[in-house]
């Protein structure tokens, strides 16, 4: 067994993320003429475009249950924190929190931290789409998804989105913020020519945007789809730790030159990645350590490329004599981490050991991605030895959490 263990915990990011400010409510039954508190609730959509009233450092915490805009409208998001004080969106501690409908982000937000919520589309996805392209007037069940129009310096942590048209439609106006530890699963639809929707679609120029430990499956389309027309800007990409499968392919590039891409120590199982698109010549990229099983690596056009550590391993490829286990702990929290398990010699079980994330005595559980809030895969307590994980597939990605 190899035990890689990565993406160390970032505990001042975490210390320097923590509101000290103003705790506000939202309920599903709230008001705008509440006044926030937990007795007496906002409603969200008031509630998410108090520029005035939520000031940097607050948290607006959302209260257990589901929360829907119709028709097909998206929960405007406008709130402003400030440098080593965001304003934190999150569920109340114990809560359950849904979106059906999606979140879209706009000017001015900044300094924003969103955290632990599910947004999902509830509306039945029909079988199949008859008309064509990326917006048939057939498809009448809400969009759904992140959209972030706007939004510097933020971040969206643990977020669980599935069975939207697009998971995440993460655009220029946007800058230097991050998406991390992510679950995007299921999303997209399939019309009369192909399927259409991605897990993550994206453009950026100014700034960094920084994909992180995301897990995406699932969908209709593309996993990756940062691309655009020979108009539109595919630059400056901080791709990292991501585990991608069952899915399609990996793409980070358009028909304009691309610069300052960084694809790192991501696994992707089933597809291509696929750096640089049909622009006649592209600037620079950085691929190292990632893991491709089953798929390709594609470097196009590249000016300059920084290439080490990677291994793809095609599907009729010998595989390594012995399973690998690769464990990612979330930057932002403590009690979270990813565990990859390629079960390379196809045994029935692989021998995992947590040692370094989980303490003697200590709880776990390990959670299927795609089924986050159903009841573990697995349970138990941590005795210092490595604890044998039933796996079916020569690829099974879980969700650890502590406690």
């Amino acid at each position: 067994m190899i035990l890689l263990l990565t993406a160390t915990i970032a505990a001042a990011a975490v210390s320097s993320g923590e509101a000290f400010g103003t705790a506000w409510y939202v309920g599903p039954q709230g008001s705008p003429t509440n006044d926030g508190s937990k007795e007496s609730p906002w409603d969200i959509a008031s509630a998410l475009v108090q520029i005035e009233r939520v000031q940097p450092g607050d948290t607006i915490y959302l209260m257990d249950g589901v929360y829907r805009r119709r028709p097909n409208e998206l929960f405007e998001v406008m709130l402003v924190g400030a440098e080593g004080r965001p304003v934190h969106v999150r569920p109340e501690p114990g809560a359950r929190v849904v979106i059906d409908g999606g979140l879209t982000i706009q000017p001015p937000t900044a300094h924003l931290w969103m955290w632990d919520l599910e947004i999902l589309v509830s509306e039945p996805r029909p079988a199949r789409i008859i008309s064509p392209g990326s917006h048939p007037e057939d498809l009448t069940r809400p969009a759904g998804g992140l959209n972030m129009r706007g939004g510097d310096r933020c971040k969206f942590i643990n977020l669980v989105i599935h069975d939207c048209s697009q998971g995440v439609s993460w655009w220029v106006g946007s800058k230097d913020s991050e998406l991390h530890g992510c679950l995007i699963y299921d999303n997209g639809w399939l019309a009369s020519d192909r399927g259409h929707g991605h897990a993550i679609y994206t453009q950026n120029d100014d700034g960094v945007k920084t994909i992180s430990d995301c897990i995406m499956t699932g969908g209709y389309s593309y996993t990756m789809h940062a691309y655009g027309s020979s108009r539109a800007f595919v630059n400056n990409y901080l791709i990292e730790g991501n585990v991608c499968y069952d899915a399609g392919t990996f793409l980070i590039g358009g028909g304009r030159p691309s610069h300052g891409i960084v694809v790192a120590e991501n696994v992707l199982y089933g597809m291509t990645m696929r750096l640089g698109y049909d622009a006649p010549h592209n600037e620079d990229c950085v691929a190292r350590d990632n893991l491709i099983v089953n798929g390709a690596l594609q470097i196009n056009r590249f000016n300059e490329v920084s290439e080490s550590g990677n291994v793809v391993l095609s599907a009729d490829a010998p595989r390594p004599d012995a399973p690998q286990v690769i464990l990612r702990r979330n930057k932002y929290d403590q009690n979270r981490a990813h565990v990859v398990l390629l079960n390379w010699d196809g045994a029935d079980s692989v021998e995992v050991d947590f040692d370094g994330f989980l303490d003697a005595g200590e709880a776990f559980r390990l959670m299927d991605p795609r089924l986050f809030y159903a009841p573990p895969i697995m349970r138990g307590t941590y005795d210092g030895s490595p604890i044998t994980v039933p796996v079916e597939r020569e690829m099974t990605v879980f969700v650890v959490l502590k406690g």
